[in-house]
This record gives C-alpha cells, sequence and structure tokens, in this order.
C-alpha cells in the first residue's frame, strides 16, 4: 500500500497500460475488451468526482476499477518475462515463428527485481505457489498468484467475524489468478489463469497453470 502511495495513479496507469493493460491486445479474435486502468481524468469525466487516496491503493492491488482480461495478463507477463518488450499476441500456426518488438523504455534494474520475485513465488520457503514449481523437472517458473475480492467486508462482518471464502455464496466467493512464465532463465511460454469465484489463486489458479506449463514442455520434448 505504501509503495502504491508513493508510486501515484498517474505513475500506475501509466506502467500498467506499458505492460499491456487497458487496451485491446489487437488479437485477430472478435470481441475482445480492452479493461480499465483508471485514472483522476477517467474518474472525474464517468463518475464526476474526484480521485482519492484511497482508490490509488486499491489500483496499486487491482483492485477497484481497474478490470483486466486473461489475455491482457499474459501479455503483461511475458512483457516482464522479456525484460520490457512490447510482446503482442497473435495467432500462429508455428509455435518457432519469430517476431521483433519495440523496447518499452522500463528500467533493467526493475524488471530484474521484479522477476526475481516471481521466481521467489515458485522456489522460496515463503512461496505461495512453491508446491506447483517444475524446478524438479528441469523447468524453473516464475510467478505471482492473486485474488479478485468480489463482495466488501462490512463493519459488521468485520465485528462479527468475516466469514471465509469458501462458506460464502458462490456468487459472493472470490476469483483466483495467477500468471507465470518459464522457464526462468531464456522463457518460452507465459500463462494466465482465472478461475471465477475459485478462491485462492494459491490453491486453485496456481495448479492449473502448473499442468498447462508441463504440457507445453511435454510437447516440446
Amino acid at each position: 500500500y505504501e509503495i502504491g502511495l508513493k508510486t501515484g495513479i498517474t505513475r500506475i496507469a501509466d506502467m500498467a497500460r506499458r505492460l499491456g493493460l487497458g487496451d485491446v491486445t489487437g488479437i485477430t479474435m472478435p470481441g475482445e475488451k480492452p479493461g480499465l486502468i483508471p485514472t483522476k481524468q477517467w474518474k472525474e469525466d464517468n463518475i464526476g468526482r474526484v480521485w482519492t487516496l484511497g482508490e490509488t491503493v486499491n489500483a496499486s492491488i487491482g483492485q477497484g476499477y481497474v478490470l483486466a482480461t486473461p489475455l491482457q495478463l499474459a501479455v503483461m507477463t511475458a512483457r516482464i518475462a522479456d525484460g520490457g518488450k512490447a510482446i503482442t499476441p497473435r495467432l500462429t500456426q508455428s509455435a518457432h515463428e519469430q517476431a521483433a518488438f519495440d523496447d518499452l523504455d522500463i528500467s533493467p534494474r526493475a524488471m530484474a527485481v521484479i522477476r526475481k520475485g516471481m521466481r521467489r513465488v515458485m522456489n522460496g520457503p515463503k512461496g505461495t505457489a512453491r508446491k506447483y514449481d517444475l524446478g524438479d523437472k528441469g523447468i524453473a517458473m516464475a510467478g505471482k498468484t492473486g485474488t479478485v475480492q468480489l463482495k466488501s467486508i462490512s463493519k459488521a462482518e468485520r465485528e462479527q467475524g468475516i466469514i471465509d471464502n469458501k462458506d460464502r455464496p458462490w456468487k459472493h466467493r472470490d476469483h483466483a489468478l495467477f500468471v507465470c512464465y518459464a522457464p526462468y532463465k531464456n522463457p518460452r511460454y507465459a500463462v494466465s489463469v482465472v478461475v471465477e469465484h475459485g478462491g485462492s489463486g494459491s490453491s486453485t489458479a496456481a495448479p492449473i497453470a502448473s499442468r498447462v506449463m508441463r504440457n507445453l514442455f511435454r510437447k516440446d520434448a
């Protein structure tokens, strides 16, 4: 939260857009949605109110007004994995086709810190997805778990005790997210998984992504 406040919504929104959020990716498939990366101007134009610091905090962790598609999350992950190149998705008949992408002008040092943190998610002693790394198979993964809260926690609920996600009505249960890429060095694949009302990203989405990644590399063998 503190880092989000220090960064500010203007810079958060700028970086989010550079990483592929808040706009269509341009893939040749019908019905793609642009998602939403909010700004002060967006709120003023669409809601008629001024931006608040609390909304900066929410946006910094992907909550509040932020909207993103699974494809955008995969693009973001691929851009991080490749060190800040403007990777764009396209449909292809060959996984071996090569394309050149522009540089996003993001600090290499900052990108390295992010990638290292994502690797620790998979292999660190407190990594939230450490059970699903494929390092023992020679495929070191880097990833990030996520949980989308659908229902606000009321004051009464805080006083009486917060209801566990699994005990809530299905429509009020959190969405589970997980993004990853592999191998950690010389990455080839980026994967995003969203499980609607799936709860925790580490328990629901991460194992799915791990199986997807395992099968991708099995086909390469």
